[in-house]
C-alpha cells in the first residue's frame, strides 16, 4: 500500500528569548499508509501540532522532507485533497453552522447545486440536529463547534485528514459520536492523521501509532503489537492457600494477595515463576480457576515509553 505522508528527518529548530536553540522536532522519520487511522502521540510541548503545521506548509522547517499523497510537502496542488481541524476552532459567531461550511466551500471554488449538497451531506455526516444548520454559532456548545470544524473538514471530500484533538472537552455522549465519525471515515478509504490526549480512543480506532518526546520519535508500531506481552494473572482458590501455603507463594510471586472466600490472585511478568506457583498450588490441593494474560493498555504503553525515555 502506498505512503499518504512519508516524513525524511523533519526538523524544526526555533531560537528562545535567551538566543538559545530549542528543537521542537528533531530528524523525524514516519511513514502513514493510505487508507488508515493513525495515532500520533506525545506528552504537551512534544511537538505534535508542530509537525503537523510543517507539513500542511504553515510552519517551515529547518531540515529534512516530506511528500503528502506522492506529491512533496508544500505542494500547492496537493492542498485541494488535505483537510485540517486544529485543537482549537475559530469561527465567526455572526454566521450559522451551515453559512461556514458553504464559506468553505466558496474557498474550494465547489459550485451550486454541489455545495449545498455538500454542506447538507457533511451536517448530516457529523449529526449535527437540522434545527441548528442555520442558527448563529455563538449559541453552540463546543459538542456541536467540534461537529461543525469536523465537516468543514470535509467539506471538500479530503483523502487525507490532520486532526488535532478532535474530541477533547467534549460529555461522554459528544466524545462517543464523534469517535464513531472519525472511525467512518476509514470506510470511506480517507488516510486521518490523528494527534491526541484520549489514549482509549485511538486504541479503538487506530491501527498504528508513534509516540513522540520532546520532537524525538521513541517508537512506532501497530496497536497489538504494543500492547502485546504485559502480565500474567492467576486466580486460585483453596482453604490451604490461604491458611498456609499465602506466604509461600509470595516468595514465588511477591504480587499475591489474598481475598475473601479462600481466593488468592497472583499476578507477574516473569513466566518462568508460573510454573512454580503452579505447583505449589496443587500440592496445597488447591484449585486453579483462572490463569489469563493481561493485556497492556495503551495508556500503559505510552506512560513506559516516556518515563523510560525520562529516566524515572
Amino acid at each position: 500500500m502506498a505512503a499518504a505522508i512519508s516524513i525524511q528527518g523533519l526538523t524544526k529548530k526555533y531560537v528562545g528569548l535567551q538566543r538559545d536553540e530549542v528543537v521542537a522536532v528533531n530528524n523525524l522519520n514516519l511513514d502513514v499508509q493510505e487508507g488508515e487511522i493513525f495515532g500520533f502521540l506525545g506528552r504537551n510541548g512534544a511537538g505534535k501540532t508542530t509537525t503537523i503545521k510543517m507539513l500542511l506548509g504553515l510552519v517551515f522547517p529547518t531540515a529534512g522532507d516530506a511528500t503528502l499523497l506522492g506529491k512533496p510537502m508544500g505542494d500547492s496542488s496537493v492542498k485541494q485533497e488535505l483537510a485540517y481541524l486544529p485543537e482549537e476552532t475559530y469561527f465567526y459567531d455572526s454566521m450559522s453552522g451551515w453559512d461556514i461550511l458553504d464559506f468553505y466551500g466558496r474557498l474550494f471554488k465547489i459550485p451550486e447545486p454541489e455545495r449545498s449538497r455538500r454542506v447538507k451531506i457533511c451536517l448530516e455526516k457529523v449529526r449535527l440536529q437540522p434545527e441548528a444548520w442555520k442558527r448563529n454559532i455563538r449559541g453552540y456548545s463546543k459538542g456541536m463547534r467540534q461537529r461543525v470544524g469536523i465537516a468543514q473538514a470535509l467539506i471538500n471530500d479530503p483523502k487525507l485528514l490532520f486532526l488535532d484533538e478532535p474530541t477533547s472537552g467534549l460529555d461522554p455522549i459528544a466524545h462517543s459520536e464523534l469517535r464513531e465519525i472519525v472511525a467512518s471515515l476509514k470506510d470511506e478509504g480517507k488516510t486521518v492523521f490523528l494527534s491526541s490526549h484520549q489514549l482509549a480512543d485511538v486504541e479503538l480506532i487506530c491501527s498504528r501509532v508513534a509516540i513522540i518526546h520532546r520532537g524525538k520519535l521513541l517508537t512506532t508500531g501497530t496497536i497489538k503489537d504494543l500492547t502485546a506481552g504485559g502480565r500474567i494473572e492467576i486466580v486460585a482458590e483453596g482453604t490451604q492457600l490461604v491458611n498456609g501455603t499465602l506466604a509461600k507463594l509470595q516468595a514465588i510471586i511477591p504480587d499475591t494477595h489474598e481475598e475473601a472466600n479462600h481466593i488468592v490472585r497472583l499476578i507477574t511478568e516473569d513466566n518462568n515463576r508460573i510454573s512454580a506457583a503452579i505447583d505449589a498450588i496443587r500440592a496445597a490441593s488447591g484449585n486453579i480457576i483462572s490463569i489469563v494474560p493481561i493485556k497492556k493498555s495503551l495508556e500503559d504503553v505510552f506512560v513506559e515509553t516516556v518515563r523510560k525515555e525520562e529516566g524515572l
